[in-house]
């Protein structure tokens, strides 16, 4: 089946996006590329919850704005860092993600990457109809390493990028930062 730039795709039973970026694109997660890492990392209720079983939210989290996002903290290896020297509080001395590696798990935001997330203008949330949009972040196309070095077509594996609790929420959108 050929799907087109601006066409619904189920993503997981009775759940579509709709996709706003080529089709054709492809992405693989590279060894030491860390840019996802260097993002504020909000978490929605379910993974909270789910982060509470395996880390010290005292330790982890910080509150911002009245949202719950992974706390960033300084790292030794410059390579793995923003500009500020900051990166994921998850984030190993080695590139990898101690959630990802250790749990075989990572917060929805972090599965998203490098893709965007938004709710249709003019509608007020997925959960009340509005159709979800799947974008690829416009820095992506700078920073991501991972993009366009494998056979791996992103729409053939949207489930992956997309948790199904995004359909849930009142507000799936990806862009806010720490």
């Amino acid at each position: 089946m050929s799907i087109e730039r601006g066409q619904a795709v189920t993503v997981h039973p009775g759940k579509e996006a709709v996709v706003d970026f080529d089709p054709t694109l492809t992405f693989e997660c590279v060894d030491d590329c860390t840019w996802c890492c260097q993002h504020g990392v909000m978490l929605y209720e379910p993974d909270f919850l789910q982060l509470a079983d395996v880390a010290s939210l005292a330790e982890a989290t910080t509150q911002v704005r009245g949202q719950d996002f992974v706390r960033k903290e300084q790292k030794d290896r410059e390579e793995h860092t923003d500009d500020d020297g900051e990166a994921c509080f998850f984030l190993r001395d080695d590139g990898l993600c101690s959630l990802h590696a250790e749990h075989d798990w990572k917060p929805a935001r972090c599965s998203v990457f490098p893709l965007e997330v938004t709710v249709e203008p003019g509608t007020r949330t997925a959960r009340a109809g509005g159709d979800i949009h799947i974008t690829v972040r416009e820095a992506a196309h700078d920073h991501c390493e991972g993009l366009g070095v494998s056979e791996r077509r992103v729409v053939e594996h949207l489930d992956a990028f997309l948790p199904a609790v995004l359909w849930d929420l009142d507000d799936p959108k990806t862009r806010r930062e720490l």
